[in-house]
């Protein structure tokens, strides 16, 4: 049988891919698939009213195969969390040398409005009203709201040197993930009302600016 030199296989790109990065990748395609499938139904006919049984034959996969990738049925749904929840801190944590948290923040979310990026809000009508319809997606976004706060909190501390609980750290966080609270849903109940992305991101640009110049006075040299 033939075999391959070691220069033969560093120019096959075929043979570079290890099997755990096959199964590693055909894992997130699965995944993706799920997803897919069932956001599709979801959107189709309700989030309550789906069953994780018609997900799966949709994606023709096995029921157990949908429960081994998404703990929760409300994880199909929302499948972003991890970058929703982590998106303020890293922001803070990644920050310009001399530039304050509010600053960071205010220019990491005027991007995303420009980006019109989903996990900011601009999710389309369609997904936008599966939330609203939902009492159990509309429970978890609030909660996924209380995380990343919850890590905004851990990120100022960490940047200035305190802890967690010190009350100036907390109410610091409470304020800027307010903030950010407010214009996600405003992103939300325009895209309900029918406004196309390009009209929500000229509104919730400007919208931004004034709601961080209200705690400019209290917040612009914080944790810089």
């Amino acid at each position: 049988m033939a075999t391959q030199t070691p220069a033969q296989t560093a120019g096959d790109p075929t043979q570079l891919e290890s099997p755990i990065g096959l199964r590693e990748a055909k894992k997130q395609e699965t995944r993706q698939l799920i997803s897919d499938h069932a956001t599709r139904l979801f959107i189709a006919q309700g989030f309550e009213q789906t069953t994780i049984a018609e997900i799966a034959a949709a994606a023709r996969v096995a029921k157990k195969t949908v429960t081994n990738y998404f703990a929760r049925k409300e994880d199909l749904a929302l499948d972003h969390q991890e970058e929703f929840t982590a998106a303020l801190a890293q922001a803070v944590a990644t920050r310009q040398p001399g530039q304050s948290a509010l600053t960071a923040l205010r220019r990491a979310l005027q991007d995303a409005i420009a980006a019109q990026d989903p996990v900011a809000g601009f999710s389309g009508a369609a997904f936008a009203r599966m939330i609203a319809d939902s009492p159990t997606l509309t429970i978890c976004l609030r909660g996924l709201h209380d995380q990343r706060e919850h890590r905004l909190t851990q990120a100022l501390a960490e940047a200035t040197g305190t802890t967690p609980d010190d009350i100036t750290v907390r109410t610091a966080a409470g304020l800027l993930g307010t903030v950010h609270r407010i214009l996600f849903q405003r992103i939300q109940d325009l895209t309900l009302a029918g406004h196309s992305n390009d009209e929500i991101a000229r509104t919730i640009g400007a919208e931004a600016t004034q709601a961080f110049d209200l705690l400019e006075p209290a917040l612009a040299d914080f944790a810089t």
